[in-house]
């Protein structure tokens, strides 16, 4: 099998890459790294896709900041699919700032300066049942004159997330109306059009979002719990418990569909269930540490005021 035209579910890299299923969707959610191609109705990953997650995870785990990361992917982006190298030869070189594609005795190899993470590329492919790539004349250099091309559907999605990040939010829910009209089927875009009608007050055009984003990829935890929080805004708790036990039937992991679970479960009684949520949500939160942001500190500590309060486990 060759890598070209191999596509992955969300489910096929989780597994190929030992990652959360629920944190390779968070990441695709916010853009930071994702699927660029579609199979009927689903959003799949590409082999480079898969290259570009495995990059990422593995500077995450070195300690890299994910903003560097972030920047460092699109060099990587930019570089794979001209790739036609063998991949046992290649490597991935990471300066702090850029991370490039290189080839070992090649004029592609990097300079001595430069910080050398073997990534692996053959094992990737062998693990996501692939051949590796035929060796060919090197990758042919990008031509950083070239005119941009026009942004595709995923494009505009990720501008709309650089505009909400500079709180430009109308700006940010027209580009992704221009996603929307490139490819409507892009769930993630109905999901983040809901989340900012929400923030605005327009509950019916919030909830009709997140269940287009749902009608599309019924399995995607983000729409289903903002649907669930605003379920539980409406006063209906049994429906909203159900709802935040879907999330994390796909999303074992979505700690803040934990949290929410609990305060629910609390309110109805169930206080045993309660405080198993709470525990579950902790864990997967970490022990505090510098840096973490204000909010995730204020919820950790409100989450063990909860704990607390319910006494200990009968």
């Amino acid at each position: 099998m060759s890598t070209e035209g191999a596509t992955y579910s969300f489910a096929d890299v989780a597994k190929i890459l030992a990652l959360p299923e629920s944190k390779l969707r968070y990441w695709a959610q916010v853009g930071f790294v994702g699927p660029s191609a579609r199979r009927g109705s689903k959003q799949v990953f590409t082999f480079q896709d898969l290259v570009s997650v495995k990059a990422a995870k593995e500077l995450i785990d070195r300690g890299i900041k994910a903003a560097d990361v972030r920047r460092a992917l699109d060099a990587v982006r930019a570089s794979l699919p001209h790739v036609e190298r063998p991949l046992d030869r290649i490597r991935l070189a990471f300066d702090g700032t850029s991370l490039a594609v290189t080839d070992e005795g090649s004029t592609f190899e990097v300079d001595s300066g430069q910080k050398m993470f073997d990534f692996g590329l053959a094992d990737l492919a062998r693990q996501a049942e692939v051949t590796p790539m035929p060796r060919t004349p090197a990758a042919r250099p990008v031509d950083a004159s070239a005119r941009p091309e026009p942004l595709t559907a995923y494009g505009w999605f990720r501008e709309g997330l650089a505009r909400e990040r500079d709180g430009r939010d109308e700006a940010a829910v027209a580009a992704y109306e221009e996603c929307l009209r490139r490819d409507p089927g892009l769930a993630g875009a109905h999901t983040n059009l809901g989340r900012l009608a929400h923030r605005r007050g327009d509950q019916a055009g919030a909830r009709t979002a997140f269940e287009a984003a749902l009608a599309l990829d019924p399995d995607q935890p983000e729409a289903r719990f903002n649907l669930a929080n605003m379920i539980l805004e409406a006063g209906d708790h049994e429906w909203a418990v159900a709802e935040y036990r879907r999330v994390l039937q796909v999303a074992p992991d979505f700690g803040d569909a934990h949290y929410n679970l609990a305060v629910t479960l609390e309110r109805l009684g169930g206080r045993a269930q309660a405080r198993a949520h709470l525990e579950r949500f902790l864990g997967l939160a970490g022990p505090p540490v510098d840096g973490r942001e204000p909010d995730d500190v204020a919820w950790t500590e409100q989450a063990r005021a909860l704990i607390a309060r319910l006494g200990e486990p009968g």
